[in-house]
């Protein structure tokens, strides 16, 4: 055998049990071949998926290659008691092997018309007569013909009337023993294809059926899919207000640090200023007797003294009040994250139970 023709396709075979799914063969798409086999005259449709054959296929004249969709087509096999599908990658793919089917399909009819010709030629045996003419056999094909010519018998012409019916009694006869034995073959080959086309149509009506189940139910899915892509989308826009709201309280927790830092600063020039206060309350003290004669500058510093003192005691109370503020707008931050917090999870379990 040699192929004459190789395309690759996924390999498909109808489930066994319920005759209406589809039951991979081939986890990739694998080389289909037509081969031919010159020593028999016939040709086969064979796939290899490693060292396993998953498509071993007798083409005979009585099989259909049927396009079920743009990139799938399929044939019922009697002989293996299956139904092969491939799927191509394109529609051209599955035109050319469609005629290239067509093609072989024509070749094996030829090929059985002839093998079966030349069974029966070899069958008949060959009639002499009395007088020693040969009188040309009735065979079935001289009788019936091809399905597109009716050839009657010739005789040469070298016989002779005969005038004596007991001589050509005995060929007619045997004759017509041919002729009825080929017209119930006939009819026994037309009867078993009309069973195959029969069951053939019931799987591809079956097919048809499953299909349409098949149909409905994706657009079921997608209609679920749908649904569930609008709940993701609500729940997105859910996830960026929280978000939007996480990153103001970030901006305003930035804001608050940044005041703090201020306060601390000023904090720390008042207690310089109060260090030097005290450095001025000491120079005072142990130059109070020397600086009798400048009491009123005296006066002076001790006012100044008094209002740093003032201010020193507004600023602790500022701070304390200030303090205070933080701790509550602390702890005002503390519940917020723990709300959102909370938040989070029920979005996750949200998430996780949808």
């Amino acid at each position: 055998e040699q192929p004459i023709f190789s395309t690759r396709a996924h390999v498909f075979q109808i489930d066994p049990n319920t005759k209406k799914n589809w039951v991979p063969t081939s986890k990739h798409a694998v080389t289909v071949s037509y081969f031919y086999d010159s020593t028999r005259n016939v040709y086969r449709i064979i796939s290899l998926d490693g060292a396993k054959a998953i498509i071993n296929s007798t083409i005979t004249p009585n099989m259909t290659f049927t396009k079920t969709s743009q990139k799938f087509g399929q044939w019922a096999d009697s002989r293996a008691n299956t139904v092969y599908g491939l799927g191509f990658s394109s529609e051209h793919h599955l035109s050319k092997f469609a005629e290239k089917f067509q093609e072989f399909k024509e070749a094996a009819r030829l090929a059985k018309e002839k093998s079966q010709e030349k069974m029966e030629l070899t069958s008949t045996p060959s009639q002499e007569s009395a007088g020693g003419d040969i009188q040309s056999p009735l065979t079935p094909e001289s009788i019936n013909g091809t399905d597109d010519e009716r050839v009657m018998p010739e005789v040469t012409q070298n016989s002779e009337p005969r005038a004596e019916p007991t001589q050509n009694a005995l060929p007619f006869t045997h004759s017509s023993g041919k002729f009825n034995y080929s017209v119930e073959k006939r009819l026994l080959f037309l009867e078993e294809h009309s069973e195959k086309k029969l069951k053939a149509l019931l799987e591809s009506t079956a097919n048809v059926k499953q299909w349409k189940q098949q149909l409905a139910a994706y657009q079921e899915e997608a209609e679920r899919l749908h649904k569930r892509v609008t709940e993701l989308e609500c729940v997105s826009s859910q996830a960026n207000a929280v978000h939007t709201h996480k990153t103001e309280l970030n901006q305003t927790i930035q804001e608050l640090e940044s005041t703090l830092k201020k306060k601390e600063e000023e904090i720390e020039g008042l207690k310089q200023e109060i260090d030097n206060a005290r450095e001025l309350q000491a120079q005072r003290d142990s130059l109070t007797q020397k600086l009798q004669e400048v009491e009123i500058r005296n006066k002076d510093l001790e006012g100044q003294l008094s209002d740093l003192e003032q201010r020193l005691e507004k600023s602790q109370n500022e701070q304390e009040a200030f303090r205070n503020n933080l701790k509550t707008l602390l702890e005002i931050l503390d519940g917020k994250i723990f709300e959102l917090s909370e938040l989070r999870d029920n979005l996750a379990k949200l998430i996780e139970c949808s």
